[in-house]
């Protein structure tokens, strides 16, 4: 046996392990459906770099890893989805066949270089309706998995993807399926990332055309907002006179007041004034 020899089955575990290290250092992202579409959510304290992309007109990304490796497979995943929706038809290209091109390349380079890439991708398809959405993840060495409903990956995936089991339901609203996604993020007794260290998009199917959608400042804080549940005070009016109102003014009503929700675009952040 010559000095230095590793059987196969050898090397492709110290890749495997050396990958999953990888991963595992990074922070934990979170793809689940609701009613209209598909959410995305990731803890990401960077402004620059995104976790989380749009791809095409109903496809959206997501990556744990090395930023510059999953990043130059998004890349590659635009390229392909518009030589292919220019060549063909727009409707051509869907989430299976880009799912089947990175499964195709992440194998390819698992079993063929030194290194493997130390990376873990979800591809996501939003539907017509919630039967036609697709979730899809593919690890490392080029596995594919059909995820129905919710997936997680990164950091201490198993136990993100274990609260996410225990809290999803179908059909739930924007709001609802952000804070279970916030809860399975947050390990129990731990404090939730900030409103400004946190990544948000979804697929909405009911946009016209492109479907990807980010969710940022105000309209993010009203979507978290909506899933705080305040406790019922119950007040006695004051008499009389001794009222900070005046006697018996009444207090003022009138609409609440408070920053517009944004027109539809690639990014919602509350601030825009209505069309």
């Amino acid at each position: 046996m010559p000095f230095g020899y590793a059987s196969p089955e050898q090397i492709m575990r110290d890749k495997a392990d050396y990958a999953r290290k990888g991963i595992a250092r990074g922070r934990s992202v979170v793809v689940l459906q609701y009613v209209d579409g598909i959410l995305f959510v990731a803890p990401n304290p960077s402004r620059a770099l995104h976790k989380i992309s749009e791809i095409y007109d109903r496809i959206g990304f997501a990556a744990v890893g090395r930023y510059n490796e999953f990043e130059e497979l998004r890349l590659g995943g635009i390229r392909y989805a518009d030589v292919n929706g220019y060549t063909y038809d727009r409707s051509d290209v869907t989430g299976r066949g880009l799912a089947n091109l990175y499964a195709s390349n992440l194998g390819r380079i698992f079993t063929e270089s030194i290194k493997s890439l130390e990376v873990e991708v979800v591809v996501a398809e939003v539907g017509e309706n919630k039967d036609g959405d697709a979730i899809y993840r593919l690890t490392f060495d080029g596995s594919v998995f059909d995820e129905h409903g919710f997936a997680a990956m990164g950091g201490q995936a198993e136990a993100v993807a274990t609260r996410l089991k225990e809290r999803y339901r179908e059909s739930m609203s924007l709001a609802d399926a952000l804070e279970v996604a916030l809860v399975a993020l947050t390990e129990p007794g731990g404090e939730r990332p900030p409103v400004g260290q946190l990544e948000v998009a979804v697929l909405d199917r009911n946009r016209e055309h492109r479907k990807f959608l980010r969710l940022t400042g105000a309209r993010l804080e009203r979507l978290l907002g909506q899933t705080t549940t305040q406790p019922a005070v119950t007040t006695t009016p004051p008499p009389p006179g001794e009222s900070g109102l005046g006697g018996d003014t009444p207090p003022p009503t009138g609409p609440p007041t408070g920053p517009p929700t944004g027109p539809d675009g690639d990014v919602d952040d509350g601030t825009s004034p209505p069309l």
